[in-house]
């Protein structure tokens, strides 16, 4: 007989296979210059999740 290996939906990214990155804004810090407005605002890229390697499911 061959077992079947069972899966599940992952707790850290719900399944979404990605973390988002967070965006702060803040006008007492000058972040980016574009053109001539500065964006007050810094923010984290969006990473493939630790837990499921960007999978979306993890193996019970």
């Amino acid at each position: 007989m061959t077992e079947k290996k069972s899966e599940k939906e992952c707790p850290e990214c719900c399944g979404e296979k990605i973390i988002t990155g967070t965006c702060v804004c803040n006008s007492e810090w000058r972040g980016n210059q574009v053109d001539d407005d500065w964006n007050d605002c810094q923010c984290s890229p969006d990473l493939p999740c630790p837990t499921c390697n960007g999978t979306g499911v993890i193996q019970e």
